[in-house]
């Protein structure tokens, strides 16, 4: 089933639900531009040196419980970034980021402001499984934050989307609440860089908290505005 609306401004609640569940598409078309890539290959080896470096730490208990460094998935040409937080069972399993029942959930969210999940390039502040899906200690969000700061560098994202509070934590400290942060536009200074950075609740979270889902449509409402504002094409 297919739902059309012309303004995407009058969609409420009932519509955030609805578009988690089913395929959703708005009416404006979006903006056909030629990105250059001729630093794909730079960008690719500096990627490749990158999880490199990840897969070669030492002393990590989340590398010594996990079977497989999950690095990264999507497109490194793209100008959006997704910051996650960490893999799961089956991210674990499958050597990819977003794959389990928060993927499926993060697909219809990206989905629903017309955006295709290959046409993003997602992440984790985490690249290793924490025990038990434990959430990450803040040692190891402060030792894989070198990491992630370098991953945003290599990206150069024109939007940066972080999910959770501890993509949240990883690049702004402990001191804010995502439940107070999310929803607002911020600037994200790595290695005197300006990244244009959205802070939004984590699908994993939406599945155990389906009464939040309307904050972040909300949240990808303005994500939409803004990509269409800065004219990227996705």
């Amino acid at each position: 089933m297919e739902i059309e609306h012309k303004n995407q401004n009058n969609n409420n609640f009932e519509d955030a639900i609805d578009i988690f569940e089913i395929d959703y598409i708005f009416e404006n078309k979006p903006i056909k531009r030629t990105f250059d890539d001729t630093n794909l290959e730079d960008k690719q080896s500096l990627l490749e040196n990158l999880k490199k470096k990840i897969f070669e730490i030492s002393n990590c208990e989340l590398k010594k419980n996990a079977k497989n460094l999950v690095f990264n998935d999507g497109d490194p040409k793209s100008q959006i970034m997704i910051v996650g937080e960490g893999p799961g069972q089956k991210e674990d399993e499958m050597g990819k980021p977003f794959v389990g029942d928060a993927g499926v959930l993060l697909n219809k969210m990206l989905e629903a402001i017309k955006i295709k999940r290959s046409k993003v390039y997602i992440t984790n502040v985490v690249n290793y499984r924490p025990p038990d899906n434990r959430k990450p200690e803040t040692s190891e969000i402060n030792r894989y934050s070198i990491f992630l700061r370098e991953h945003i560098n290599i990206i150069d994202p024109k939007i940066l989307i972080l999910m959770g509070s501890t993509a949240m934590e990883a690049l702004f400290g402990q001191t804010l609440r995502i439940s107070k942060e999310r929803g607002k536009w911020k600037e994200l200074i790595v290695n005197q860089k300006t990244y244009r950075t959205i802070l939004t609740f984590h699908p994993a979270y939406l599945l155990r908290q389906p009464d939040q889902k309307k904050y972040s449509w909300n949240d990808l409402k303005l994500i939409r505005k803004k990509i269409d504002e800065l004219k990227i094409s996705i």
